[in-house]
């Protein structure tokens, strides 16, 4: 399929599929239709696949970020990976981006063989099924004339990740609210049935909602003058899911603090497995009102 026609989960998928250059660098592009900087889910996502290229049987239980500066969508992404560990059981791998002859991120992750053992988990929140919920896309377009104008493209955009709000916070003038946030998630087309790419896949949606979730108690959101960035990122898969498939996020922000905000997600199946942990602090800095 050419780019031009491709639905916005396949340009996903084509961004994932990163080239390999030389042993252990791995080449990835931005969509052309970014503008000002990398979305961070799409550099969670490479670096992840960069490193499970040079991993064989085992399956990524954890990874650790930092985002170190912004990326430029206008050029290629260098991937390097450092194959720091193979074990008897576990395997240590860490990834460095490059851009423009420096860092902008790095990733720690580290792969498993499968094991059984003892198994516990919290229960996922009692929820509306998400077939009984309006996705926000649809949500969006109700506000549309609310948003500034230079926001409406964005809002129209079509996603790759379906999301349904549990209890819609309204958009753009949501108000303030408590810190809890539950959604449900799922790719907007197939996913492969590699592991690695349902993970990277996951990863990038993870990115696309939780930061917010530190803004419900403030009134605010991202069109409120506020200065966003997500500086780390982790994540711990427990089980294997499919990410084309309903998951519920379920989000909270226990802190914000020194221009900064704290948060956690928990992925669950639809039939109510824990698959994957998320934490995540950001940048959540005031900006003087301009006058």
């Amino acid at each position: 399929m050419t780019e031009a026609h491709q639905t916005p989960i396949e340009e996903v998928l084509s961004l994932l599929d990163l080239e390999k250059i030389e042993e252990n660098i791995f080449r990835g592009v931005s969509p052309k239709d970014r503008m000002q900087r990398v979305f961070g889910g799409q550099v969670l996502g490479q670096a992840l696949v960069a490193a499970g290229r040079t991993v064989d049987g085992r399956v990524c239980h954890s990874f650790h970020a930092y985002f170190l500066r912004a990326g430029d969508p206008k050029v290629p992404i260098l991937y390097e990976v450092d194959r720091s560990r193979d074990g008897a059981s576990f395997t240590a791998r860490r990834v460095v981006a490059i851009q423009h002859g420096r860092q902008i991120f790095n990733l720690a992750a580290s792969f498993q063989v499968e094991e059984k053992g003892y198994e516990h988990q919290f229960d996922m929140p009692s929820v509306s099924a998400p077939e009984t919920l309006i996705d926000e896309h649809t949500l969006r377009l109700r506000d549309i004339d609310k948003l500034p104008a230079e926001a409406r493209e964005w809002a129209l955009r079509p996603r790759p990740i379906e999301i349904r709000p549990v209890e819609p916070l309204g958009f753009p003038d949501r108000g303030k609210h408590a810190p809890y946030d539950n959604i449900w998630i799922k790719a907007t087309g197939p996913v492969p049935d590699d592991v690695i790419v349902q993970q990277a896949v996951l990863a990038y949606a993870s990115d696309m909602s939780l930061l917010d979730t530190s803004l419900l108690p403030h009134g605010v959101d991202w069109h409120s003058g506020i200065q966003m960035a997500s500086l780390d990122h982790a994540m711990w898969f427990h089980h294997r899911f499919r990410v084309d498939d309903w998951l519920l996020y379920a989000q909270e922000s226990p802190s914000a603090s020194g221009a900064r905000g704290f948060n956690r997600g928990a992925i669950f199946s639809r039939d109510g497995v824990l698959v994957a942990s998320v934490v995540q602090e950001g940048l959540m800095r005031p900006r003087p009102e301009k006058s």
